[in-house]
């Protein structure tokens, strides 16, 4: 029987990254993966596929709508469906090639197979071929992640009635896709399909789309993706989900409780994700759930049972590949006896949509709800030189910062490029910057950072170019 000092059952961001942490830091690690591939959701069928997809058509969609205006002429623009799957396919490939490299560099060693407890130290591993091994691990790191959610009265037949899996694989180009969940994931693939010209209907339970983030996001967000052709029916809640060949009927009820029938040759269902836990034996050594199937952990993310942890989608907070990853390094370290922290009001959250949205820190209405005095500065995309040269002028950057002291308490950026920008928000309210702070930082010119300097500046009622 071979022996570590961890194990981390997992092999997605949390788990791989916990895993070449653990080996960095000296300490004899095993990775328990069951599929065939490294790198979970995250790598296989969620954000590598879906980013490569979300660029492979918008390069279509810049193609077919704004190539002219440039001045490039193009005549017999065409998607090749399957050439843009197989590209997904191959960037899937590589980047998990990259993990399985990562391992061997750091000496992990990879067991494929289902990993459940046989009590607290030992782990069975039960592979593909139907033949099995235990192995003992001083510590236990739980990273198995997350699936989608489903509704109770929905049968997710995975052919018309279908998950962001099998969104990320079709074998056509949906004519009429109906998306429920105005989410992260159904807002991203939708977009996708709007793009290469599908019809492309939201319905979303709550008034607005990304339920969560702060307002000004969801309300610029809906503008700009229904001025890109996305129809949004929100306030509506679904009832009934029904495959009738080649055609799902969708009902759902409006806000006035009146019935509406939507017609499409594939519904996306994409209301959320769920810990995913099946398999592990946690029943054999006592670990405890929450009533929502998460694991249960304190402040350390240590489990009831002393030398297990858990991280990631499969404990309470954010489910984000970069939330899971902060968690790995965390338990880590922690077993190795050093004293990490995270701060979880930092996690950045981001749509990759065109314009991208991203998000740090309190919203407008939490600071409201918390009784917090504040002061906020806005800067529209569109008064960016960048912006105009790019024809990306869509969206604002919003600053929120204490009334008294001026720190920074919220960034909130929906445009081009959104998604990289957040970082230096994130860095300046680690530091616990002053929106002043970074009014005085000088940005390169013409970008579209500047954005986010004028947005400091406006807080303070001295933006220049608005």
């Amino acid at each position: 029987m071979s022996t570590y000092d961890v194990a981390v059952i997992g092999s997605g961001p949390g788990g791989y990254v916990a895993a070449i942490r653990c080996a960095q830091l000296g300490l004899k690690t095993a990775l328990i993966e069951k599929y065939a591939t490294l790198g979970g959701t995250c790598l296989n069928v969620g954000c590598i596929p879906s980013k490569a997809l979300l660029d492979s058509s918008h390069h279509y969609f810049e193609a077919t709508k704004h190539f002219a205006t440039h001045g490039i002429e193009v005549s017999g623009l065409s998607v090749n469906f399957k050439q843009m799957i197989d590209r997904k396919n191959e960037v899937v490939s590589q980047t998990s090639g990259g993990i399985n490299y990562l391992m061997d560099k750091n000496n992990i060693e990879v067991f494929n197979g289902v990993g459940s407890f046989t009590d607290a130290i030992h782990i069975t591993v039960s592979k593909a071929d139907g033949t099995s091994e235990i192995i003992e691990a001083k510590n236990t790191i739980i990273a198995t992640g997350s699936k989608p959610a489903n509704l109770p009265f929905i049968n997710l037949d995975k052919k018309r009635v279908i998950t962001s899996t099998e969104a990320l694989s079709l074998t056509e180009i949906p004519k009429h896709l109906i998306v429920i969940g105005g989410g992260v994931i159904g807002l991203e693939l939708g977009s996708v399909y709007s793009r290469l010209g599908s019809d492309v209907s939201v319905i979303e339970y709550m008034p607005v789309i990304v339920p969560g983030m702060d307002g000004m996001l969801s309300k610029e967000l809906q503008k700009t993706l229904k001025k890109q052709g996305l129809k949004f029916f929100t306030s509506h809640k679904v009832t009934s989900v029904e495959n009738k060949g080649k055609e799902v009927v969708v009902i759902a009820e409006d806000k006035k409780g009146n019935s509406v029938e939507f017609k499409g040759d594939y519904t996306l269902i994409s209301v959320g994700r769920k810990p995913y836990t099946e398999g592990l034996g946690l029943e054999n050594i006592g670990i405890k759930l929450t009533t929502t199937g998460q694991i249960e952990t304190n402040t350390q993310l240590q489990t009831n049972v002393t030398n297990i942890y858990a991280i990631g989608d499969v404990v309470k907070g954010a489910m984000l590949a970069h939330k899971a990853e902060e968690e790995g390094m965390l338990v880590a370290e922690l077993i190795a006896g050093q004293k990490p922290h995270i701060n979880y009001n930092l996690i950045p959250g981001v749509v990759y949509t065109w314009p991208e949205v991203a998000t740090v820190g309190k919203t407008e209405e939490q600071l409201i709800a918390d009784n917090v005095k504040y002061k906020s500065g806005t800067f529209a995309m569109r008064a960016l030189g960048r912006a105009r040269a790019s024809m990306d002028l869509d969206g604002q950057i919003k600053v929120l910062a204490d009334a008294n002291t001026d720190e920074i308490l919220g960034v909130h950026m929906i445009g081009a490029r959104a998604a990289d920008m957040i970082a230096e928000a994130v860095i300046a309210m680690e530091f616990r910057a002053s929106s002043e702070d970074i009014a005085r930082s000088s940005h390169a010119h013409p970008t579209f950072t500047e954005a986010f300097k004028e947005a400091c500046l406006a807080v303070n009622n001295r933006a220049i170019h608005s």
